[in-house]
């Protein structure tokens, strides 16, 4: 949470004129309810039930740029699914930069609490060693723009997929 993925995600699509999906965005529409309703009326298994059967369909789609939910990759199975159909970029980003953003944004029912900066690293402990697993990894903190960080992500796309 907060490391700028719907952010960056918006830029790099406008750049690529591709569609850009905000995977949490599609579960609020699908379900009609924010998303800390539905972690709370339906937990945090169905939640990732529901994220991988998003994910599974926005990536058998057109192509385009997908942002999952942060907890997406750390889920059984998560990255090999999405391997050979996306190009995986970790957004590193400091515990204090993302506990920043997430207090100017929506409510993040993992963080919920007691402690939001504790859970957050605790978090980042659990998720690292599965975002490391992605097939690249841009830095956005400050000073770093999201512009930039978007510019970093399209070169290093561009790079792999040879254009």
């Amino acid at each position: 949470p907060g490391s700028g993925k719907s952010t960056v995600g918006k830029l790099v699509a406008e750049r690529l004129g591709a569609a850009f999906v905000d995977i949490d965005a599609v579960l609020v529409r699908r379900m009609q309810m924010p998303i800390a309703r539905i972690f709370g009326e339906f937990g945090e298994v169905r939640f990732r039930e529901l994220e991988r059967e998003a994910m599974e369909a926005t990536l058998a789609g057109e192509p385009g740029v997908i942002s999952p939910g942060g907890g997406w990759a750390s889920q059984p199975g998560a990255l090999e699914a999405a391997a050979g159909r996306a190009y995986v970029v970790f957004l590193r980003t400091l515990v204090t930069t993302a506990l920043g953003r997430v207090d100017e944004g929506e409510l993040r029912p993992l963080l919920d609490g007691e402690n939001p900066a504790e859970r957050m690293r605790r978090l980042f402990q659990e998720r690292e060693p599965f975002y490391r697993r992605a097939d690249a990894e841009v830095k956005n903190d400050p000073p770093r723009t999201a512009e930039q960080a978007a510019d970093e992500v399209l070169k290093l796309a561009r790079s792999a997929a040879g254009w």
